[in-house]
């Protein structure tokens, strides 16, 4: 009892309900990853006397559902047990209705039927042998076992491959014993060594036999089409092909056109005119970029003469600047050249910007920190000036009176 039949899920692989026993059920902890986030929840490890949820394993995810009204967050396998997490404890011996998220489940299908096929035309037509696959949550790579890939062939393998689909090719299943001579005859990259029990084989009629312990499609048509989306360098001496099969195909294409309408919109032309428009306005906005840094350094000199005219020359110049960056506060800093003027500057907006104390090294190491806390930052001294990035400008004012609290004669720039 509790063994795994990995022929299960495939024989009634368009059934999204299924019944079966609980057979043990078992404090457990799964890690997950939530916005990049580690975390561990506490739940319960089901054993099924069958099921119809699929295990994670050869680079496809598991299945999603439920099992009566609790939900099944993770199934892996263990030996020949398929484990299914839960958060809440179920009773042994009870009949549960077992649930399959459906829509995860043909996504999962589609891809790894689609991986298959892509492997497979790979290698027949360019040689292109698949080393390992990754399936994603937006996109599925194949690592091919060569250092480039070439445009042309990118393009006629997606020809081969939506020939395929159109040719409506059908997938068969077959399940051997372990040990069958035919197995001989099929591709493989070998089972796990903890694998047990039976042996599927899946086939593309035609095109390749492989062993494969994952959910497919039963007929190529059902993948409606594969786009083949650019390569990346891989591992050593290895290349990433990226791709979408069915559904993905369908959400990309909807996802691009209304990006296209959205720019239709916002640049006033036609879809065939938008890379030139995006390209002038990048050109144009480079020009107002170093005309932008031109004005500040010229305002920045200027500041700087005006400060130096001063007489008698201030002790404290405090001056912000929205517009204004790291180079502006240099420059003016370089162009003051006095080190008994304790210069209090800022640039950025309320919410994000930076600031710059510099003076007599002793003031700057004594108030530095005392201003940056304030303001919501966070930097480090050198010298005769203290740098930070700041968060919280909405301060500076409360930052000045701390200044002024330790330097007399004070004047604020505008």
């Amino acid at each position: 009892m509790g063994e795994l039949d990995y022929s299960c899920c495939h024989k009634i692989l368009h059934n999204t309900v299924f019944t079966s026993i609980v057979v043990t059920c078992n404090e457990g902890q799964l890690e997950t990853v939530t916005s990049g986030k580690k975390t561990t929840v506490s739940g319960f490890e089901v054993v099924l006397e069958d099921t119809i949820f699929f295990p994670e394993g050869g680079g496809q995810p598991c299945d999603h559902g439920l099992l009566d009204d609790v939900a099944v967050l993770q199934v892996t396998r263990r030996g020949a047990d398929a484990i299914h997490f839960v958060e809440s404890a179920l009773p042994v011996g009870k009949l549960v209705k077992q649930k399959i998220d459906w829509e995860r489940r043909l996504d999962h299908m589609q891809q790894h039927s689609g991986q298959h096929l892509i492997t497979a035309l790979a290698d027949e037509h360019f040689s292109y042998p698949t080393t390992s696959w990754w399936l994603g949550e937006e996109e599925s790579y194949i690592e091919f076992d060569t250092q480039t890939v070439k445009p042309s062939d990118l393009d006629r393998l997606e020809e081969h491959v939506n020939e395929k689909i159109r040719a409506a090719t059908p997938v068969i299943v077959t399940v051997y014993e372990e040990g069958d001579t035919q197995l001989k005859k099929v591709r493989t990259r070998g089972l796990p060594d903890d694998h047990e029990g039976p042996v599927r084989v899946v086939t593309i009629e035609g095109v390749e036999s492989n062993m494969c312990c994952g959910t497919h499609v039963t007929n190529l048509s059902q993948l409606q089409a594969i786009k083949l989306l650019r390569t990346e360098k891989g591992k050593k001496n290895k290349t990433n092909l990226y791709f979408l099969a069915g559904g993905r195909v369908l959400r990309q294409l909807s996802a691009c056109l209304h990006r296209e309408h959205q720019l239709t919109a916002m640049l006033k032309n036609g879809p065939a005119e938008h890379v030139q428009l995006v390209d002038k306005l990048q050109t144009s906005l480079k020009i107002v970029n170093k005309n932008l840094q031109t004005v500040l350094r010229e305002l920045a000199i200027h500041e700087a003469a005006s400060i130096k005219q001063q007489v008698p020359t201030p002790a404290y110049y405090s001056l912000h600047r929205k517009e204004a960056d790291s180079d502006f506060m240099s420059i003016l800093i370089n162009e003051v050249g006095d080190q008994s003027v304790l210069l209090f500057l800022t640039v950025g907006d309320e919410k994000g910007g930076q600031m710059v104390l510099h003076g007599e090294p002793d003031i700057v190491a004594q108030l530095g920190p005392q201003v940056c806390a304030l303001l919501n930052g966070k930097g480090a001294v050198k010298g005769p000036k203290f740098q930070a990035k700041v968060s919280n400008l909405a301060n500076r004012k409360k930052a000045e009176e701390l200044i002024k609290q330790h330097i007399g004669g004070t004047r604020s720039g505008c």
